[in-house]
C-alpha cells in the first residue's frame, strides 16, 4: 500500500471511487495527471450516487435526485492512499474516497461515515475497536446455461461435492490463491488462512485482527474486488452473493469483536470463559439489534434464501459459548482474546453498514448495561426463540421501525436504504430465481 501522497511510477491510470449503500465502487478512471486534484478534494459526483439500487439505477422519488436538482458532493481521500488493482492489464492504482459536503460536513448518505460515527461512540468511552472478519465466496463458472464449479486448472475436472477443509481443492486452485495472497499484500489487505466450505467450489478467507473498524471494513471492501477482478483474470467468477446454488450452504461474513481500555486491556477479559458484565452488555445490545438489522445483514432478494432453518446461517435471535447454531457466538480460547462473533451477515453484505449494525448494536448495549438472556446450549434450530424477519419484506418494515437502527443510522441514511430496498423488491420480484442470480452474482 503506497502512502498518500506517492504513486509508483509505472502507474498509468487511476480510478477513485467511493462506496455505495449496496457496497458497490462508484467513480471514475482518471489520467495520472489528475493526481492532485484527487488528492486535493476536487473529484465531485452527485450525492445520489452513493443511493443507487443493484442495478446502478437512480431511486424514484429520492430526495437526492430531482428534488434538490441532484447536487454534487465533494469526494475526499479516506487517507489510505493509492491502492494497486493488480488484476488490470494496465496498471492501474485506486484513491478510496468518501463524501463531504461544500461545506465540509460529512454526507449522512455515506455509509463509511456511518461506520465512522459508531467508532467515534466508543472512543468517546477510552475504548478501542479490536475486530477481523471472515469473508465466504464461490469460485463459479458461468459461462454455460447453468452456473457450475470451475474446471480445475491442474486437472481440467468438476468436482461436484463441497469438500470442507479440503487440501486437495486448495491445490487445485493453487494459481488463483496466489494471485489472490498476492494482491492483498499489494494492497495492504492482511489476508490469513484459506480455506475450503462445504458449498460447491465455496471457500473462505480470514483477514486478521485489528484494530480500528473503518481500516477493516475498508480492508473487506477492497478483498471483495480483488477477489473479484483476480478470479475473472484466472477465467471465471468469485461471488459473494449469499446462495447461488440452492442445495449448498450459502456465504457469510463473520465479524469477531473484542474491546480495549485505554491501557490495552480487553474488556471482556475476565480471566475466565464467562466474559465480563461488559460483554454481555455488548451481547444484549446486538440481540436487540438483531431483529431491526436483518435487512443489512440480509440485503437483497437472493439473502432469505440462505437464512433458512439448519442450513449453516442462524435463524434465531440468541447467544451461546462456542455454539455455531447461535447467531452471536462467544468463542473458546486464552480469556485474554475474549470476543464476540457475530454469525448473521451473509457475505452479499455493504462492509461498512454492517460493522456499523453490529458496533452499533454493542455500544447500545454497553450505554445502557442492558442484560442478555441466558445463553443457549444445544442446537438452536430445535429451540423456540425469537427469530429473525424471514423475508425481505419484513426486513425492510422491521429496520424502517427498529429503535436500535435509529441510534445507530442517521435519517438520510436509513431512509435512502429502505426506498433503495423497496426498489429492488419491486424489480426482484418480476424476475426469475435465474434472473435474479445473473444481476446478483457479480455485482454484491
Amino acid at each position: 500500500m503506497q502512502d498518500l501522497s506517492d504513486l509508483s511510477p509505472d502507474i498509468r491510470a487511476l480510478r477513485v471511487a467511493a462506496c455505495d449503500l449496496n457496497g458497490v465502487a462508484r467513480g471514475k478512471r482518471m489520467p495520472v495527471s489528475s493526481r492532485q486534484k484527487a488528492l486535493e478534494g476536487g473529484v465531485r459526483f452527485p450525492k445520489s450516487v452513493l443511493n443507487l439500487d443493484i442495478q446502478g439505477e437512480d431511486i424514484e422519488d429520492s430526495p437526492l435526485v430531482l428534488a434538490s436538482g441532484d447536487q454534487d458532493g465533494v469526494l475526499r481521500p479516506t487517507g489510505r492512499g493509492f491502492v494497486p488493482l493488480p488484476w488490470l492489464d494496465t496498471p492501474t492504482a485506486l484513491l478510496p474516497l468518501w463524501m463531504f459536503g461544500d461545506d465540509g460536513a460529512a454526507f449522512a448518505g455515506d455509509p463509511r461515515h456511518a461506520l465512522a460515527d459508531v467508532e467515534a461512540r466508543f472512543a468517546a468511552r477510552g475504548l478501542r475497536i479490536v475486530t477481523a472478519v471472515e469473508l465466504e465466496f464461490f469460485l463459479v463458472d458461468d459461462g454455460g446455461a447453468a452456473l457450475q464449479v470451475p474446471a480445475s486448472p491442474r486437472s481440467g475436472k468438476r468436482r461436484v461435492a463441497g469438500e470442507i477443509l479440503s487440501l486437495r481443492l486448495l491445490d487445485q486452485f493453487d494459481g488463483f490463491f496466489t494471485d489472490l495472497y498476492e494482491g492483498c499484500a499489494a494492497m495492504g489487505i492482511p489476508a490469513d488462512a484459506t480455506i475450503s466450505e462445504s458449498g460447491l467450489g465455496q471457500f473462505e478467507v480470514t483477514l486478521s485482527h485489528q484494530e480500528g473498524a473503518l481500516k477493516v471494513a475498508d480492508d473487506a471492501w477492497l478483498f471483495k474486488m480483488l477477489a473479484k477482478g483476480v478470479a475473472r483474470k484466472h477465467g471465471f467468477c468469485a461471488s459473494f452473493m449469499a446462495k447461488p446454488y440452492a442445495d449448498y450452504a450459502g456465504s457469510g461474513m463473520h465479524m469477531h469483536a473484542s474491546l480495549l481500555d485505554a491501557d490495552g486491556r480487553n474488556v471482556f477479559d475476565d480471566g475466565g470463559p464467562a466474559g465480563t458484565d461488559v460483554l454481555r452488555h455488548a451481547v444484549a445490545g446486538c440481540l436487540e439489534a438483531m431483529a431491526g438489522g436483518t435487512l443489512v445483514f440480509a440485503p437483497h432478494a437472493n439473502s432469505y434464501d440462505r437464512l433458512v432453518p439448519g442450513a449453516h446461517a442462524p435463524t434465531g435471535i440468541a447467544w451461546a459459548y462456542e455454539n455455531r447454531t447461535a447467531a452471536l457466538r462467544i468463542p473458546s480460547g486464552p480469556a485474554a482474546a475474549r470476543r464476540i462473533e457475530h454469525r448473521m451477515a451473509g457475505g452479499d453484505v455493504n462492509p461498512y453498514l454492517m460493522m456499523a449494525a453490529v458496533l452499533g448494536g454493542m455500544m447500545n448495549g454497553i450505554e445502557d448495561a442492558a442484560t442478555p438472556p441466558a445463553p443457549i446450549t444445544g442446537n438452536a434450530y430445535d429451540q423456540d426463540i425469537p427469530q429473525v424477519p424471514g423475508n425481505w419484506d419484513a426486513a425492510i418494515a422491521a429496520f424502517e421501525a427498529s429503535p436500535a437502527m435509529a441510534r445507530i443510522f442517521p435519517q438520510m441514511l436509513r431512509d435512502n436504504l429502505v426506498m433503495t430496498k423497496r426498489q429492488e423488491a419491486r424489480l426482484m420480484g418480476a424476475l426469475s430465481r435465474d434472473e435474479q442470480v445473473e444481476i446478483y452474482l457479480d455485482t454484491v
